[in-house]
């Protein structure tokens, strides 16, 4: 007797379910992720005899160099001036420093100044042009993950107070569940000293995984508020970065090449991670200026 003849017919079809296996009845369309990152590119320097008589410029650029071993040590570096340059030397300053991937911008506001900050091509050396509300302007080269500028502002604009988190219009269904989690955040991270406070993780929430409404988006608009800090990072692909009016709380948005909304986020944090520079970042930076400042001196 043959076994196989007695033998029940499998109730489940045995079929491929490897890649490629399957049949899509529908064109799938994904959003393209970023396809370039930003590195660090040399700048394109003089020849050592054009800097004959430029003296304030390779004095700048030394303090500069000053500054980053302040910091990569773990100290504190005032920042350094640009005010008594002529043209020339700061045209050099320029093209040494060239400009990095982030930037950002403190904007006006009543009785208070301005603010443009560009990262040079050596991260952690950002150049700060500030121009007060009565016209003066302070053109200054700071070395930090961050100028302080940027921390400072966001602290003014949270110093007001902002609406009810109750007070929710018809057709809010879950903003006011992440308005409460952002805020008891908030309460948390005020609790450390300031000093404590960089070395914490952001709280993030991803608002591109929750189902939010169009009146959800809009009632978290208005009670977390927009500040005067915008910060644009372009190391892969563009990340746009916004103070709220509420203290430690940042809308972090970040796009792909064709400017669509990959990552829409708030984070409760002193400054955002990604518009900082870290410490290896530093480290890195002083090596190259050195060996810019090398080549610079032989002339």
């Amino acid at each position: 007797m043959n076994p196989s003849s007695t033998r029940a017919p499998f109730p489940i079809p045995v079929v491929a379910a490897g890649p490629g296996s399957q049949i899509e009845e529908e064109n799938l369309e994904y959003i393209s992720m970023p396809q370039g990152m930003a590195t660090y590119q040399s700048p394109i320097l003089p020849e050592p005899e054009e800097m004959r008589g430029r003296d304030g410029a390779l004095r700048v650029l030394r303090a500069t160099e000053a500054a980053l071993q302040a910091v990569v040590a773990g100290q504190t570096a005032a920042p350094v001036s640009l005010a008594d340059l002529s043209e020339a030397e700061l045209a050099l300053v320029n093209q040494v420093l060239g400009e990095g991937e982030v930037a950002a911008r403190v904007l006006p506001a009543p009785g208070l100044g301005e603010a443009r900050i560009q990262e040079s091509v050596f991260a952690g050396v950002w150049r700060v042009v500030q121009t007060e509300a009565d016209g003066t302007v302070h053109d200054t080269i700071e070395v930090g993950d961050a100028p302080a500028l940027l921390r400072a502002a966001a602290r003014a604009d949270a110093l007001g107070s902002r609406p009810d988190l109750l007070s929710a219009p018809a057709g809010v269904m879950n903003a006011q569940p992440i308005l409460a989690e952002l805020e008891d955040q908030r309460q948390r991270f005020g609790l450390h000293a300031e000093a404590e406070r960089a070395r914490l993780p952001a709280h993030v929430v991803n608002l591109s995984l929750l189902p939010l409404s169009p009146e959800d988006i809009g009632f978290l608009d208005h009670v977390l508020g927009t500040g005067r800090v915008l910060i644009l990072s372009r190391g892969y692909g563009n990340c746009r970065i916004t103070n709220c009016q509420v203290p430690h709380t940042w809308r972090v948005i970040y796009y792909n090449s064709q400017d669509t909304v990959i990552l829409n986020s708030v984070e409760v944090t002193e400054l955002p991670e990604v518009a900082c520079a870290a410490a290896e970042d530093l480290a890195d930076s002083l090596e190259r200026l050195t060996e810019v400042l090398a080549w610079v001196a032989q002339g």
